[in-house]
């Protein structure tokens, strides 16, 4: 696969329903949910540079289903995930902690130790068990997408109803300085 999605991350911090959880697919979110192939209305390309995405905003309409077409031509990690400031702000913090595992790196993933759950990810940083029964931690939620360098890959969204969202990347400082977009809704 050539990006990560994100599994739990973006959905938490007010963006979910229900479901909440690192890893869970089935998830329903307050801001869309996962679009079906069959039912994308246009496709939308996205190139992500260092620290900026090719677009400033997207237009879309509520119950519309877009295919985000995402490249990676920036030399760091990035990503590319929808959502309100809040749920973005929440999975920031998220991100650091993936950071300070060693799950992700400046330009990189690093595959092993995303797979690994948060109690073995404690006792390695010596933290005993303060992160037993913690659920694992991977990149692979369905309004989001973790590309390395030179990296593509898409992210199918249905926009359910009009609200204030943003596309941003969240890997830690790039949403600071700068690396976030509008998503406007057409009437």
């Amino acid at each position: 696969m050539p990006g990560s999605g994100h599994a739990g991350g973006m959905m938490q911090g007010g963006g979910m329903k229900s479901g909440a959880g690192h890893g869970r697919r089935g998830q329903k979110f307050d801001f869309g949910m996962p679009g079906k192939a069959s039912e994308v209305s246009r496709t939308v390309d996205v190139v992500m540079k260092d620290n900026y995405f090719d677009l400033k905003s997207v237009k879309v309409k509520a119950g519309e289903t877009i295919r985000f077409k995402i490249t990676n031509k920036g030399t760091f990690l990035h990503e590319f995930g929808i959502g309100t400031a809040v749920v973005h702000k929440a999975h920031q913090k998220q991100m650091m902690t993936m950071m300070e595992h060693g799950m992700i790196g400046a330009s990189k993933i690093n595959h092993d130790r995303m797979k690994m759950d948060h109690g073995a990810m404690a006792g390695m940083a010596g933290m005993g068990a303060m992160g037993k029964g913690m659920p694992m931690m991977k990149h692979d939620d369905p309004n989001s997408i973790l590309l390395e360098p030179g990296k593509s890959g898409e992210v199918i969204w249905k926009f359910t109803k009009a609200m204030k969202l943003e596309f941003a990347c969240n890997v830690p400082g790039h949403y600071q300085s700068g690396m976030v977009g509008r998503i406007k809704f057409k009437k």
